[in-house]
């Protein structure tokens, strides 16, 4: 049990670290909000969380049953997950290194921001991507039931959340006056983590 749970644990702990490397679906949470308000941007913030939710329970439920079938499936999961995490260190050291305090940030216009933030996260390729790589972290060499369900619950409830943290803070000028100065330094840490995470990852043994 204390094998899965730290695997669990570290899975949950990359995710959430992930929530401050921006990508297409915060950006357009910080684009709403920014223009339109917080309750827009709550709106789409919530379907962003219920799409990390549907990603969550399509991944566990294919990955856990090719794990099942095939054991060398996890292995391949955990190569595929450290290259994805140094990838995501690549841009943020990338992002760190580059000058200027802009966030690239649209606004989501229309009505029926809740389904638009559901269609935002599951055609983003970058969430495909994550869970696979979060999933092949989380879920050990015959992991028991709860592990697949405590990932898919506490990362559904994590990334509703923050999503809606984002709407919250990013209505508010100060805020985005302090994410345009610190993001150098916020990205040059972001790449150290994720660095040190896949190492991690690859010199992991159950």
């Amino acid at each position: 049990m204390n094998e899965h749970l730290a695997s669990l644990i570290l899975a949950l702990g990359i995710f959430s670290v992930g929530f401050v490397s921006i990508g297409p679906n915060i950006l357009a949470i910080i684009g709403t909000s920014m223009e339109r308000g917080r309750r827009h941007g709550v709106q789409l913030a919530l379907g962003v969380g219920t799409g990390s939710g549907l990603w969550a329970t399509l991944t566990v439920s294919g990955l856990t049953a090719l794990v099942t079938v095939y054991a060398g499936a996890l292995t391949l999961l955990k190569i595929f997950g450290a290259g994805y995490l140094l990838w995501l260190a690549y841009k943020a050291f990338r992002s760190a290194a580059r000058p200027g305090k802009d966030i690239t940030a649209q606004s989501t216009q229309g009505e029926r921001l809740y389904v638009r933030g559901i269609l935002v996260q599951m055609t983003n390729p970058k969430a495909a991507l994550q869970w696979i790589a979060i999933v092949g972290i989380g879920l050990g060499p015959e992991a028991p039931l709860w592990v697949g369900l405590s990932l898919i619950i506490c990362a559904t409830s994590l990334s509703l959340l923050m999503h809606v943290a984002y709407a919250f803070a990013f209505s508010t000028a100060p805020v985005i006056g302090f994410y345009r100065r610190a993001r150098r330094g916020i990205d040059a840490v972001l790449g150290v983590f994720f660095s040190l995470a896949a190492l991690r990852l690859v010199t992991w043994r159950e």
